[in-house]
Order: C-alpha cells, then structure tokens, then sequence
C-alpha cells in the first residue's frame, strides 16, 4: 500500500475532527452467515464545548455495501466456537487468524466495487463468547466478552489504521458491552415530530427507541431476543438450508400458539432494560428445547416442519412486539410512532407480516430502512465505521442510556498499518 494511501489524519486534533473521513466498517454477526462492508464518507464541523459525544453537524453518507457469505468450512468453524462445551487453544488462535484474511479479503472485495482512497476501518469481529452480567469462575464474579479476527492482517493489507474490540471498555465501564449501533440510529434516525423504534433483525433481534426530538440521554436500546438465530437453526435441522428464504417454509406452516407463549414466559423477555443477549441464551440447545416442546404439542399427531417454523418465526415477532408494549410505548407519549426494520430478518416477508399484525394494535407503523436510504443489510456495518471515527477522534462512542454503562467511554482497540 503506498504511503500516498495511508491515513494522514492525527487523532483527536480538532482540526482532524472537521475533515471528512472516509471509512470502511466490518460486521459478522451472530448468524455466522459472512461479512457485511460499508463504506461511508463522514464529515462534521468543528466540535464545540457544548458537544462532548461531537455530534453535531455530524453526516454520514453511503458510498457503497457489499456482502461476502462465509466458505462453509469457515462458517462450520465459527459455530463450533460458539457453542463449543470444549476446544482448544490451538483451534481458537487458528480461527482468529483465519478470520482475519477474510475480513481482509471482504474489504479488498468491497474496495474493488467501490473503489476509494480509505482513511479508517473499524471492524466488530466475530463474537464467539458474550456474557454481559457477571458470573461465578475462579473464586471472582466475571463479566466477558470475546470478539475475535486478527486486525493486524486488516491493517496490513489496507494500509490504514483498523479499531477493533468495541465492547469491553463499555463493560469495564459497567455496561453489557451491547447495543453499540444505537449511536447511528441517533444520529441518521432521530425525528422531530415522531417516535422512532430501528428494530434489527439479525441472529438476535435489537431494538433502539427514539422518542421524538431525542437527546442522546434519552435514548433506550436493548436486545429483544432471538431474531433469525432461531428460524435457521431448525431450517438447518429440518430442511437442510441456510435460512428461511422469503419465510416461505413459515408462510406454509401453522403457528403453535402453545408452544410460543410458553417460550415467551422466560426471565429474558420480562426482565426490564439494559439486556443483551447471544447464542448462550438462544443458541442451538435453546432451539433444540423449542423443537422438543412442538414435538411435545402435537403428542401422537404427526408435526410437520412447517409448523416449527411459522412458530419459530412466531417467537421472533410476538417477542419484538411485547419489548415494544411493554418498555418502549409507555416513554413515547402520544407521539406517532414508526419501527424501522434492518438486518437479514427485514428481507423474511412472512416475519415482516407478523410483525406488522402484532404492532399494528399498538399504533406502531412498521417501515424498511431502506425506505429511508439506508440498505437493511448495510446499517450494523456502517454503525461500527462511526464508532471507528469516533475512536479516533477520542471521542465516546457508547450509549449509556443503552448499555448501562456509568458513563460515556472511547470505544475500542487501535491497529496501526
């Protein structure tokens, strides 16, 4: 990479905080599915006193997304690590490694369709272990969180400076480490007159409320539970596929009311904000008990794999619409108020039905993001060369009133190339 390249912006001058930035952000989620890139071009005016987070006069414009799918071989590898009872040091290293030549390879691809001159990369890595509230091991009560995907290989290769490893500042700080995309949600999304809800719709479903004219202290955001993580993992178990194309398998099947209110009884769902959630709730042994329990429903009638998806499918949206009755309505007023869908969910035509029959007798409108120029499948990636830009300018990039965090911090770790 030549020198001409090279990021030559210093961090955390002001006068670095007023040129625009162009910025390539990275997400593999906890679907395991692949690599989504966003590049975005960011510019602001100069930061005043009264600005602390440095938001205001803030743009964000989408230069280009593109999505990269995992080898299966690869995606094979990130499952096993997440929901490994027991591995190895050896494979744990050989998997961060690997991730990073295809993280680097993503960009390399997204730089190919859109090509540009980079200042910055921020990449979320791929969580392979989340567990926000602390637990009992060694004799200590510990929080954690591992995001893994050697930056190195990203910085070397784009000849830009890459910031990683967003989540433990916000837990040291007292958070759960997650939602961290409610930042660009304040930012693209907030409105004077209405009610906002950006409901993604990836592995699992996240949700940040904006009331109307919000500040950044009245900001909600939290995880509302299984989004596809679910759905694919019986599509896999009963029909051999990734996931559930268009939500056709669920749109032939028959919902079992039983078996969803049932699964909607759990702590999780009624348990009041900040909560983050990952497949150690809502994994392969939580999807495996949900197939158990339709089993259980239908006794001696024969189940058909349909009906486990329309339920699954059920789940997701009857589980998204309670979090909104139940802790983000109640703040909105008499506010008209629209969800705004993202994520791999938002391209489930059934999903998307059930979710507009289930916030329709709240008077929440449901609406895509791209419908307000933002592709679904490009808005976490682009939220994370956001947080990267803030990272380099020193600035916070959490949401308090999100996480729970005690106080805003700079987010994430710095690879120079």
């Amino acid at each position: 990479m030549s020198a001409q390249r090279r990021s030559g912006i210093a961090a955390g001058s002001e006068l670095a905080a007023a040129r625009p930035m162009t910025v390539a952000g990275l997400m593999s989620g906890t679907s395991a599915d692949g690599i989504d890139v966003a590049i975005v071009k960011i510019a602001r005016r100069k930061i005043g006193k009264s600005d602390p987070e440095g938001l205001s006069g803030l743009s964000i414009k989408l230069l280009g997304h593109a999505g990269f799918s995992f080898s299966p071989a690869l995606r094979r590898a990130v499952l096993a690590a997440m929901d490994a009872r027991s591995t190895s040091t050896a494979e744990l290293a050989r998997l961060n490694w690997r991730l990073g030549q295809a993280y680097a390879e993503a960009l390399e691809g997204a730089l190919q369709q859109f090509p540009c001159r980079l200042d910055l990369v921020g990449c979320h890595g791929q969580t392979i272990y989340h567990q926000p509230r602390p637990a009992r091991y060694a004799g200590r009560s510990v929080a954690c969180t591992w995001q893994i995907g050697e930056t190195a290989m990203l910085a070397a290769q784009s000849g830009v400076p890459v910031v990683s490893n967003f989540r433990p500042a916000d837990m040291a700080a007292g958070g759960e480490g997650a939602p961290l995309v409610p930042l660009l949600d304040f930012v693209l999304f907030r409105h004077a007159r209405k009610g906002r809800v950006l409901q993604n719709l990836g592995g699992i479903a996240n949700l940040t409320a904006l009331v109307p004219n919000a500040t950044l202290a009245q900001v909600s955001a939290f995880d509302t539970g299984p989004g596809n993580m679910v759905i694919d993992r019986l599509m896999q178990r009963l029909f051999a596929q990734k996931f559930d194309r268009n939500g056709e398998a669920a749109r032939r099947g028959r919902v079992l009311d039983e078996v969803v209110e049932a699964m909607l009884r759990q702590r999780f769902f009624h348990r009041a904000p900040p909560k983050s959630a990952g497949r150690e709730q809502f994994g392969d042994a939580y999807a495996e008990r949900f197939l158990a329990a339709c089993r259980q429903a239908r006794g001696k009638q024969r189940l058909r794999p349909g009906d486990v998806i329309a339920s699954a499918t059920a789940l997701t949206a009857k589980s998204v619409a309670r979090a909104y009755v139940d802790f983000v309505r109640p703040g909105m007023g008499p506010a008209e108020v629209e969800c705004i869908l993202s994520g791999g969910g938002a391209r489930n035509r059934t999903l998307v039905e059930m979710l507009r029959d289930e916030l329709a007798p709240a008077g929440c409108a449901v609406a895509l993001s791209d419908s307000l120029g933002l592709p679904t499948q490009a808005k976490e990636a682009a939220a994370f060369a956001l947080l990267a830009y803030q990272s380099w300018h020193r600035r916070p990039g959490n949401v308090p009133a999100a996480t729970g965090a005690r106080r805003p911090v700079i987010l994430g770790e710095i690879a120079y190339a």
